[in-house]
């Protein structure tokens, strides 16, 4: 009898310790949602952000004009800075490399000791000097020009190819990926689709790393275009400075053997007639045909859409060839005759600035502003009719580094990690062979907040991205306070939780849940109603940190 007593007691304390179990269990289960939510919420707040700067560039006719006017003088002061072998001779003549510099020096032809010796002399922060960078922009031009739009490709079963998406200048990425995949080579080829520059501090040595990669292996290594290879995206997004600041002597030419470099970068890769790999995505529009066809070196910019002709715009006088005057300033470079035509413009932002979504259809992509969003029925209409099985691109920061959508026909790949903070966001990679499925690597750089816990790591990202939402709140101060009043008729300093979302997204348009966000952002009283001008308070502005690390 005394052993039934304990075997009950037994099967008592068993059944305690498995529900209380199953309760911990549940409440972490639920705890990581609640987490992933948040961290989910807080990049939507990054991306909007940086989409509608994006969609303020493109819709701009006259994008930051005084940017151009500066670049057209750097083009006015260097005329003689050509294509011919001639004057690139003459450039490299003019430039002594004296014998105090201690950083790489490069044996032309390049070859794979070449690399090596760059990513060390990276790894210790070190400056290439600029006679190797023109050097290496001149034979990487030279190349690019022999290139098709689309590169082909082959893989076999036993062959596998790295698809890398964009890099954004975060050289210690590029490291890692090197590291964990290994270096390019015959038997190890790569594509890199675009975005190499822009918003991180190393895109020059990433440009460099990866135009010599490519003039060692040309049938191995691949650059595809992105949106950020345009001149005028780098002024606006930090390369163009981060050139001017390392070669305070010649980095002016060295920007424009880069402008030059861009227009030739291929459109895309098709591997094994399967797989196209572009930097954007397409639309209902997409022409392959035509995109082969197109000159693409007419490309300037896709900032600048072509300009017909009419009564309303005249060519000054006495300008540098292609100068267009028109009533809003100056609008495009080069001359008329080297314009494409709008259809085929319109097929290149297509292909370097779209993003895939569910909804079907095809749509203007009103959160960059420029290109479209396409959905699951254009996917599979235009692989089917040009005979493809997927569609591998880039473009957009995704938690994991990577997202497959479109039923597996459509692949994202982003290989920037800790884009928009420590901890926001994985790297990735994918490889692909014939015959097999593709194979996905993530990766990121891990500093002391990538170690904390999810907790810890979330709140840091959380907070980072409120603070840049109530940043862009207070630029807006004067608008939004304006159509607050005009709703509260009461005069009472609060509106409905409804009515407060609807003008924030009205005055922001940053297409965000600002409802779920409204607990970061301002207070409530009792009856649930805002008190709107609590949207202002608390918001400091950081002023910008100057660089630890000084360029040479």
């Amino acid at each position: 009898m005394g052993c039934g007593v304990s075997s009950s007691v037994k099967l008592g304390k068993s059944e305690k310790a498995l529900k209380a179990s199953l309760v911990i269990q549940n409440w972490y289960r639920c705890h990581r949602v609640r987490l992933k939510t948040r961290q989910r919420y807080a990049l939507s707040v990054f991306q909007s952000i940086e989409y509608a700067d994006e969609q303020g560039q493109l819709q701009l006719s006259n994008f930051f004009s005084f940017m151009l006017e500066k670049y057209t003088c750097v083009l006015e002061e260097d005329p003689e800075l050509v294509t011919q072998d001639k004057d690139r001779q003459d450039c490299l003549g003019l430039i002594d490399i004296p014998d105090s510099y201690c950083g790489p020096r490069l044996q032309f032809p390049l070859t794979f000791t070449d690399i090596h010796l760059l990513i060390e002399a990276f790894q210790q922060q070190q400056i290439l000097h600029a006679y190797y960078v023109l050097e290496v922009l001149f034979e990487t031009r030279k190349l690019l020009q022999q290139k098709p739009n689309f590169t082909y490709t082959k893989t076999s079963p036993s062959e596998e190819i790295t698809i890398c998406g964009d890099l954004h200048g975060k050289l210690d990425d590029l490291f890692l990926i090197y590291s964990k995949n290994g270096l390019p080579s015959e038997s190890n080829p790569y594509v890199f689709n675009g975005d190499f520059v822009d918003r991180g501090k190393n895109s020059m040595e990433i440009l460099i790393i990866l135009f010599v990669s490519f003039l060692v292996y040309p049938n191995d290594v691949h650059l595809n275009r992105g949106n950020h290879e345009d001149f005028m995206m780098n002024m606006r997004y930090g390369f163009t400075n981060e050139v001017l600041y390392k070669y305070k002597l010649h980095g002016r030419k060295i920007l424009q053997i880069l402008e030059d470099i861009y227009t030739w970068l291929p459109i895309g890769t098709i591997i094994d007639n399967e797989i196209l790999v572009v930097h954007g995505g397409i639309s209902e529009s997409t022409d392959l045909n035509l995109l082969h066809r197109i000159e693409r070196n007419k490309v300037k910019s896709v900032l600048m859409p072509p300009i017909p002709i009419d009564g309303d715009r005249a060519t000054k006088k006495g300008n540098k060839v292609g100068t267009i005057i028109t009533a809003r300033g100056i609008r495009t470079y080069g001359s008329l005759s080297e314009q494409l035509t709008k259809c085929e413009w319109e097929q290149v932002i297509n292909i370097l600035w779209s993003d895939p979504r569910d909804k079907r259809g095809c749509y203007p992509n009103t959160g960059r502003g420029g290109g479209c969003y396409f959905g699951p029925d254009i996917t599979s209409r235009i692989l089917n009719k040009y005979k493809l099985k997927m569609l591998i691109r880039s473009h957009e920061c995704k938690p994991k580094g990577y997202e497959i959508c479109h039923d597996g026909k459509v692949i994202t790949v982003f290989s920037a990690s800790n884009y928009y903070e420590e901890g926001s966001n994985r790297g990735a990679y994918v490889r692909v062979s014939s015959g097999t499925p593709p194979r996905f690597f993530q990766c990121q750089i891990t500093r002391a907040t990538c170690l904390r816990p999810l907790y810890q790591r979330v709140n840091a990202v959380e907070s980072s991205a409120i603070r840049m939402l109530k940043e862009r709140m207070i630029s807006q101060k004067t608008d939004l306070i304006h159509v607050f009043q005009l709703e509260d008729h009461s005069k009472s300093g609060k509106l409905s939780p409804g009515q407060w979302a609807f003008f924030m997204e009205k005055v922001l348009g940053l297409n965000l849940p600002w409802i779920s966000l409204s607990s970061h952002l301002v207070t409530t009283d009792k009856d649930g109603n805002i008190d709107y001008m609590s949207s202002f308070q608390d918001i400091q502005i950081q002023k910008p940190v100057k660089e630890s690390v000084k360029w040479a």
